[in-house]
């Protein structure tokens, strides 16, 4: 697998990237799963949440991706009573927030390991407690800095009907 684009999160007035799937938690749990179209070995998910923490407590507030069927996602694709932001109450586990300059690029997942990792320990989509875990320094000033995927493979949109059998 290639590695991941990240989650985007608003915390603390900065959007970081994280590396974390709190989504996938609610699909899992038999929550509505539309069928994600994945156009990228990067985006095997099919889609890219924006979430924020407001008050200690975590919102789904964006969602961008495509349907099988062509057409495009969005919150109110899986919350139509909630189109603007719903709160995750269904997710309780680690928000991964990597930080600092890149130490290890591993090209599969989640598996880069930047100098830190901000760790958000949320229970029922309220965060109960931050910490920092140290990975080490980077050896170089030139190693990038943030978390970034630096390659995959885009698929082209097949067409409906397409490859079809007749």
């Amino acid at each position: 697998m290639t590695a991941q684009i990240a989650e985007r999160l608003r915390y603390q007035g900065e959007d970081v990237a994280m590396c974390t799937n709190p989504l996938s938690d609610f699909f899992a749990m038999g929550g509505f799963n539309p069928r994600f179209e994945s156009n990228s070995t990067a985006l095997w998910r099919g889609y890219v949440g924006r979430w924020e923490i407001i008050d200690g407590r975590l919102y789904l507030v964006e969602l961008h991706g495509t349907l099988e069927d062509g057409t495009e996602a969005s919150v109110a694709t899986i919350f139509p009573d909630f189109p603007d932001r719903v709160f995750a109450h269904w997710y309780s586990g680690t928000i991964r927030i990597p930080q600092g300059k890149q130490l290890k690029y591993v090209h599969m997942g989640y598996g880069s390991t930047l100098e830190r990792d901000l760790l958000l320990d949320l229970e029922r989509g309220v965060v109960k407690n931050t910490r920092v875990r140290h990975n080490g320094t980077a050896e170089s000033e030139s190693a990038p800095e943030g978390y970034e995927v630096w390659a995959a493979t885009s698929f082209p949109r097949s067409k409906k009907g397409e490859g079809d059998a007749a």
